[in-house]
């Protein structure tokens, strides 16, 4: 690349000569046969293999208590598990429900029983409401948009910062309007940007006044304990802040060892006030008969207890911490100085954040797509699919090798620079 300067400073003769050496490096991308993957943030099956000593336990039958796990019962889960994730997530042992393997359908659940039968706080069902919305934080997380759009709320975005999204304009909405029900949140490494949720920011949402009394913030934790540096970032205390302010059933919280053990036989957890999840358990009741106890009681012989996670979480960050340090390497020598990109440079989770010049991601993708790389779709982390300024990828290093992960970040910087000579050059 012989230009160092900003794509913009650049003369009309320039930048010609510019698009045209980008053109030829993307010709050659394209004649190389590249077939890559940055789309999900699936775990590697090197990380996979991190948990393979689950596929030899449990040893035994019975938990602690002497519960035959092979039974039916046990809507709560069983007590060591809820034990060990009550520590990890900081929260008490009483306030959290091990159930399936995602969370993500403890979350349609949640929504679905809100909808249905209204929560412990409300005056009546929410689909009784005549109008229903739901704030989201942008960029964030595609599924978190889906759910709350396909359940019939409308969606109203705010912007999504570092210290957390903005807390001043969530008040601000949901001061007067009733029909706001609630807001999601990806507290801790979030979803795409790594961003983390200060102790300030969320005592503000514990606290706000709203103008709907059973405003609820569905509080995503699915990152808790997913560090990409041995800086372990805390996840803010939302069930507290929110006792301590009278807003004790405003938050619901969500986890799972998706991206701990095996992200398809794993086990989910909710956490909330006692009385939102005597709530939950009255509904779940009625559709289960328990969960499955045999899988909860070989994660509690695998990890033993959270220290045993956290001890497991570091192998995992030994395998991702280079995959992302690689994605800064190529972005820092490809981009960097040229005005075309801005990123994160998350310190966890599974996600970094590039906003491209205004107008290109779209191209981006298309290039990368006809040159074999597969990205998630632009404005993938917008409602519906939307980002107004057509700026957002969201990247997902986490799954190929780090070899792919080289390969792929050197094709996709090519696209990003293809992508902005063609904008700029009109």
């Amino acid at each position: 690349m012989s230009n160092t300067r900003p794509l913009h400073e650049l003369s009309a003769d320039e930048l010609a000569v510019f698009r045209k050496e980008q053109q030829a490096a993307y010709d050659t991308l394209k004649a190389g046969g590249l077939k890559l993957d940055l789309t999900r943030g699936k775990p590697s099956a090197e990380q996979l293999d991190l948990s393979n000593g689950l596929l030899d336990l449990p040893t035994t039958y019975r938990d602690a208590a002497g519960t035959d796990t092979r039974n039916y019962g046990g809507l709560y889960g069983l007590t060591g598990l809820r034990q060990i994730f009550a520590d990890v997530l900081r929260v008490e042992p009483e306030q959290v429900i091990a159930g399936g393997n995602s969370s993500l359908t403890l979350m349609k659940d949640v929504l679905t029983d809100l909808l249905l039968f209204g929560a412990v706080d409300s005056t009546r069902p929410w689909v009784q409401e005549e109008k229903r919305r739901f704030i989201c934080p942008v960029p964030g997380y595609d599924r978190h948009f889906l759910l709350t759009e396909t359940l019939g709320f409308e969606l109203v975005t705010v912007p999504m910062r570092e210290d957390g999204p903005d807390a001043d304009a969530i008040a601000q909405l949901v001061a007067d309007d009733p029909t706001i029900k609630g807001m999601w949140m990806v507290p801790t490494y979030a979803n795409p940007t790594g961003d983390v949720c200060s102790q300030e920011v969320a005592a503000k949402l514990a606290s706000m006044p709203t103008a709907a009394p059973d405003f609820k913030i569905l509080w995503d934790n699915a990152y808790a304990v997913h560090h990409l540096t041995p800086q372990e970032t805390k996840s803010a205390d939302i069930l507290s802040l929110a006792a301590a302010s009278g807003n004790p059933h405003r938050p619901v919280m969500f986890a799972s060892t998706s991206k701990i053990t095996f992200a398809g036989a794993g086990v989910a957890f909710l956490a909330a006030s006692k009385e939102q999840i005597e709530w939950f358990v009255k509904y779940l009741g009625v559709g289960s008969i328990g969960p499955d106890k045999v899988n909860q009681l070989r994660h509690i012989e695998f990890f033993g207890d959270a220290e045993g996670v956290l001890a497991h979480m570091a192998k995992h960050r030994e395998i991702l911490a280079p995959k992302f340090a690689e994605v800064q390497r190529i972005l820092s020598e490809q981009l960097g100085g040229l005005g075309v990109a801005k990123w994160t440079d998350p310190i966890g989770g599974y996600f970094v954040s590039v906003d491209v010049v205004p107008g290109t991601a779209s191209r981006v993708v298309q290039l990368a797509k006809e040159a074999g790389i597969a990205l998630t779709g632009a404005g993938a982390a917008f409602p519906h699919g939307n980002d107004p300024d057509d700026t957002n990828l969201r990247l997902a290093p986490s799954f190929p090798v780090l070899e792919e992960v080289t390969a792929a970040m050197e094709a996709v910087a090519t696209c990003i620079l293809l992508a902005a000579a063609e904008k700029l050059a009109g």
